[in-house]
């Protein structure tokens, strides 16, 4: 993982709403002199003040004064990776939160966030570690994303008691209310929201356990490891295993994550003495066997982590692998653990 900065994964929402808005991200790309193939790279980092640039540049280029307050209507939990899976999965709304503050340094995203108690109210503020500070498009985009993300865990739609931002109040309050249904307080000390501090403790109605499980158990890996590789094909293996959640990346994917091509990557390895196909069954193999020795994952749960296509095409595979079936695999693991 880079240094200090913000996210790639921050961008991806301004493009979406580039697009969503019936226009082409290419020519916004070459409108603000934006190197388009970052976007390829999903742990790139640009320094906060070009997150910044784009935003305002986007703003221009869509005619849309109040851009960022409206693009966070469209974040969505895939933008933040890993991270994204372990709050979708988490018990309560509060669960979620605390689970961005443990594994943001996955994203080295460039914001963070923090809740206090005031009453019977919450304050749920976010705030930038870049000099500077936030512009307005970006701190109303965080700030509605927040929003957003909140109502998606819940499954309701959360009233809020208040919102303020530190910027100037830049015309009509219309979009704010149609945003947050209330009227921001401008030029305040902090970019909130204010709810109900019972929201915290609602519960995600979709959450799973077991999927907790295995995306945590994901982002401690790469939390721990990720900076640690020095050979190639460590490096590799140690993505691989990060973009398991949401995907299951292609040779081409790698290579563009690398920066390289396809032929280069393959020519890496080989030096390396292996292959990507033998990288790919590797980290599968490896993490399939991690969760058959616990045994609150069924063999569908797996498949499902692993991104086979059906829990039969599983089964095959890990036949394959070692001459034995996931159950069992699992039964000969019992009873050596019994005889331990």
């Amino acid at each position: 993982m880079e240094g200090p900065g913000i996210s790639i994964s921050m961008v991806y929402p301004i493009m979406k709403a580039i697009v969503h808005k019936g226009l082409d991200s290419k020519r916004f790309c070459g409108f603000a002199a934006f190197e388009e193939s970052l976007l390829q790279d999903p742990d790139a980092r640009i320094a906060g003040e070009e997150l910044e640039r784009l935003m305002i540049a986007a703003a221009d280029f869509t005619r849309d004064d109040y851009f960022g307050l409206y693009q966070g209507l469209i974040t969505e939990f895939a933008d933040l990776g890993v991270l994204g899976y372990v709050m979708m999965h988490s018990k309560t709304v509060e669960g979620a939160l605390e689970a961005y503050k443990r594994y943001n340094v996955i994203l080295c995203s460039g914001f963070q966030l923090e809740w206090e108690l005031l009453g019977d109210q919450a304050r749920i503020r976010v705030f930038t570690q870049h000099e500077g500070g936030f512009s307005r498009h970006c701190a109303e985009d965080m700030v509605s994303s927040l929003y957003r993300l909140i109502g998606r865990l819940s499954s309701k739609l959360v009233p809020l008691q208040g919102v303020s931002f530190t910027h100037a109040c830049p015309g009509g309050f219309g979009p704010y209310m149609d945003v947050f249904g209330v009227i921001p307080v401008f030029e305040a000390e902090h970019n909130a929201i204010y709810l109900n501090k019972e929201v915290l403790g609602y519960p995600i109605l979709y959450a799973d356990d077991k999927l907790l499980s295995v995306f945590e158990s994901i982002a401690e890996e790469t939390k721990v490891e990720l900076s640690g590789s020095k050979r190639f094909s460590e490096q590799v293996v140690l993505w691989l295993k990060k973009k398991m959640p949401s995907q299951f990346p292609s040779l081409q994917e790698t290579a563009a994550y690398f920066g390289m091509s396809a032929r280069t990557l393959q020519h890496k390895l080989k030096q390396e003495e292996t292959t990507f196909y033998e990288l790919s069954v590797q980290v599968r193999k490896e993490l399939a066997i991690s969760y058959l020795k616990r045994k609150e994952y069924s063999v569908g749960d797996i498949a499902y982590a692993l991104h086979f296509s059906e829990p039969s095409a599983f089964q095959n595979a890990f036949k394959k692998w070692t001459g034995l079936t996931p159950g069992q695999y699992r039964s000969h693991a019992d009873r050596r653990t019994a005889q331990a």
